[in-house]
């Protein structure tokens, strides 16, 4: 019940025809437990604007630890009267309690009229309150009140020994979280980032231009934190608080460890630009945060002489642009797997994850053309063709109908089938490189040991040469 309907008499438990009775115009909705929890996950997800360290009371309660925070509104009692009119203009009641614990400052919201407790005063501002505003269940608050303990200060004044031997720790526990005497960390919604950056705007903001702009500059701030810790970021999130109270986040990630500002503010720029669902500012956005939610090591390192940036930068610099731009996962790569069978040498992984040190030319030596095509036929295609046996190379092969006259080969490679997968029962392949009249080059091998593992080998062509 809010203050309204208890003044007009409704109360908990009461029974339909009773309010009714009570007040005739009342109007009536069915329950929805789930609206009511997504509405509350907004509203602390709203709340990440004032605090990053933001946990639920219950499913009508926040609890928010404003250490550090307050003077970004003009201390404590500039963030608490900001908070309840927003909420106000949202069009919801609210009590609110600032203390030095999060119990005691539940206790005071929920069971009195709020407001700021000074240092060290929690144990005299609690004293009044019931003992149920220990957060305590049914039976124990039923306990306490048959023993004469209706108040918080009929517990505080008491031996903690006794107390502890007929109620339980937990009562103690509790007790000495309202009166300010312990402190129990919040559980926050989202893990705390040691990495981020807040920018506050005396006004919203609702240009394209505005926002990168101020995401620039907070980039700039946020990589100068990680500068000092000789880290680069790897996974950068933005938040974007709107004046309303809906709250959009947009998440970029970078192929190493990044600390340039301009291109983080680049990737964000064409996250945005290629949204399907645009960032809509509405009335505008009141504030901005920057984090770095994934980051690694990323030793300071010095340009060539000629000040061009190495091969393997402008390589990570078009991932990160094609993957704001497309989506991280349609720009995949090659990533080498522990096998010598062709088909099972890599495998596809997104072009951001952790490189491998390890190529997929590794077989290759320096200066000369791939041993095997980038792509393969998955499965091999099956091929008719004429060799000398045993081990010759191909004269002459027929595929999809089209006969093809060989004019060079190179081979064989023989690669032995792995033993410890003897459930697939592999055979030996001898692999070739070929080229016919025409130019083309095609890679071909022959399944099978002649006379050893099969009469009549079979060949298949498992790639072509671009």
């Amino acid at each position: 019940m809010d203050q309204a309907a208890r003044g007009l008499g409704l109360m908990p438990g009461l029974t339909l025809a009773d309010a009714r009775a009570r007040v005739p115009e009342l109007w009536i909705e069915d329950d929805d437990p789930q609206a009511d929890s997504r509405l509350h996950a907004r509203l602390a997800q709203w709340c990440d604007c004032y605090t990053p360290l933001v946990g639920a009371d219950g499913g009508d309660g926040l609890l928010l630890d404003i250490t550090g925070c307050a003077h970004l509104f003009g201390g404590e009692a500039g963030l608490r009267a900001d908070i309840t009119a927003r909420l106000y203009a949202f069009g919801f009641h609210a009590r609110s309690a600032l203390a030095g614990t999060p119990e005691a400052a539940r206790a005071l919201a929920r069971f009195s009229q709020g407001g700021i407790v000074p240092e060290g005063g929690e144990a005299e501002a609690v004293r009044p309150l019931p003992v149920v505003a220990l957060g305590i269940e049914s039976d124990p608050v039923r306990a306490l009140a048959r023993a004469g303990l209706k108040k918080i200060a009929d517990l505080a004044d008491r031996p903690r020994a006794p107390l502890a031997a007929r109620f339980g720790v937990d009562l103690l526990d509790r007790l000495e979280g309202v009166l300010g005497e312990k402190i129990h960390p919040i559980s926050p919604r989202r893990p705390l980032v040691e990495k981020q950056v807040e920018q506050l705007f005396p006004e919203p903001i609702g240009r394209t231009e505005d926002m990168l702009a101020a995401l620039q500059d907070l980039a700039g701030r946020l990589t100068v934190l990680m500068e000092q810790d000789g880290e680069g970021g790897r996974l950068f999130e933005a938040s974007f608080f709107r004046a309303d109270g809906k709250v959009r986040r947009i998440a970029v990630s970078t192929a190493r460890p990044l600390r340039d500002p301009s291109l983080v503010a680049r990737l964000f720029s064409e996250r945005i630009e290629s949204l399907t669902d645009p960032l809509d500012p509405g009335f505008g956005f009141d504030s901005i945060r920057l984090a770095a939610l994934v980051r690694q090591a990323r030793p300071a390192t010095q340009a060539g002489l000629d000040g061009r940036e190495a091969a393997g930068e402008k390589l990570a610099e078009l991932v990160e642009h094609l993957a704001a731009r497309l989506g991280e996962e349609r720009i995949v790569r090659f990533e080498p797997q522990g096998s010598h069978i062709p088909e099972r040498t890599a495998c596809l992984r997104r072009a951001q994850a952790s490189p491998s040190e390890e190529s997929i030319w590794a077989r290759s030596a320096a200066g000369e053309p791939p041993l095997q095509p980038l792509r393969l036929f998955d499965p091999p295609q099956p091929v008719d063709a004429l060799a000398e046996v045993p081990d010759g190379a191909p004269m002459r092969f027929r595929w999809r109908r089209v006969t093809y006259e060989v004019a060079a080969a190179e081979g064989p490679e023989r690669i032995a089938p792995e033993w410890w997968r003897r459930e697939e029962r592999p055979l030996t392949r001898d692999y070739f490189r070929v080229e016919d009249r025409d130019g083309r080059r095609f890679w071909l091998y022959r399944e099978g040991l002649f006379g050893d593992e099969a009469q009549h080998p079979r060949w298949f062509l498992h790639g072509l040469f671009a």
